[in-house]
């Protein structure tokens, strides 16, 4: 039975496993793990500058090799480096794309155990999030990347939750803020609480059977994707539950799907997810939207599908 989060008792904070909140006038280090994308680097210090906090960008970031911000060397290194710098508070990754499932055997676990700290992506960056769970088990986050949505002037919650969270502001028993513009819809009724883990759907099932492989039993799945039309949706879920994954899940939290609405991919949804009679709570703003919500991925997080909420289950940072 899953028991509502003021009934629960809290996760405690002091784990070494948990990365120190974003101080004010912290670092930001902006690296380039997938895709290039043309970049104003003085036009990015200013507006983190703007906001209160300094900015370091990674040789990668301003690299093109094809479809790659860079060479696999470049990329994997510049991850290294920005995890191992004592004076970088965050990572913000450039953008999606793809290149980040190419890094995966060359991750080195042992120096992002010894320096968590918040790491922020989403699309393609999935493969490292869930990497990152699986292997050094501290908390990231799914939400805006530099090129995609802080410097591309989108709606102000994808700037406004992200930060809220990386300041550590959000404490456990709070609830994640969604816009009210955009209303949640209830696939199946019911509560649950559970470590939040997913990403892009068709991320995910391209790291089976890979070092970031997504370990969900006892979770809340969070999924997402981009022009993926209905079809190919039901591949991937089918996929998803014929690999054990919707083995010993808790909840499903459904972000947007770009180019499907939610009236087309609720009876899919219903479809797979009812039989396992587990709630399911849909419409949430994160992925290729605007606004994008942050999430903090490897949190655990209480769902409740008929009042509509996600709520924080522990403290996401060190004292």
């Amino acid at each position: 039975m899953n028991l509502p989060i003021d009934q629960q008792p809290a996760l405690q904070s002091g784990s070494s496993m948990l990365p120190k909140a974003l101080p004010e006038n912290g670092r930001i280090a902006i690296i380039a793990p997938a895709g290039p994308a043309q970049l104003d680097t003085l036009k990015a210090i200013q507006w983190f500058e703007a906001r209160g906090y300094q900015c370091r960008i990674y040789p990668g970031v301003t690299e093109v090799q094809g479809y790659l911000a860079g060479s696999d060397a470049t990329r994997l290194a510049d991850l290294h480096a920005a995890f191992a710098a004592d004076d970088v508070d965050a990572i913000i990754c450039l953008r999606g794309g793809y290149g980040s499932i190419r890094l995966l055997e060359g991750l080195d676990y042992g120096v992002l155990r010894k320096h968590p700290k918040p790491f922020v992506g989403y699309s393609d960056i999935s493969a490292l999030h869930s990497a990152i769970a699986r292997h050094a088990g501290f908390v990231t986050f799914h939400g805006a990347m530099l090129k995609s949505e802080l410097l591309a002037h989108k709606q102000a919650p994808s700037v406004s939750s992200l930060f809220e969270l990386l300041s550590g502001r959000l404490k456990c028993g709070d609830r994640l803020e969604h816009p009210q513009s955009h209303p949640l819809s209830t696939i199946v009724s019911g509560a649950a609480s559970g470590r939040l883990m997913g990403g892009n759907l068709a991320m995910l099932c391209a790291t089976l059977c890979t070092p970031a492989e997504l370990e969900c039993r006892d979770g809340i799945l969070f999924i997402e994707d981009v022009n993926e039309p209905l079809y190919r949706i039901d591949r991937l879920l089918t996929q998803l539950r014929l690999a054990g994954k919707f083995e010993g899940l808790r909840g499903v939290l459904v972000g947007d799907f770009a180019g499907l609405t939610l009236q087309a991919l609720t009876p899919l949804l219903r479809e797979m997810f009812e039989p396992l009679q587990i709630p399911v709570l849909a419409g949430w703003r994160s992925g290729h939207c605007d606004p994008n919500i942050t999430l903090p991925l490897g949190a655990q997080v209480y769902l409740d599908a008929d009042r509509r909420y996600l709520q924080l289950h522990q403290d996401l940072f060190a004292e």
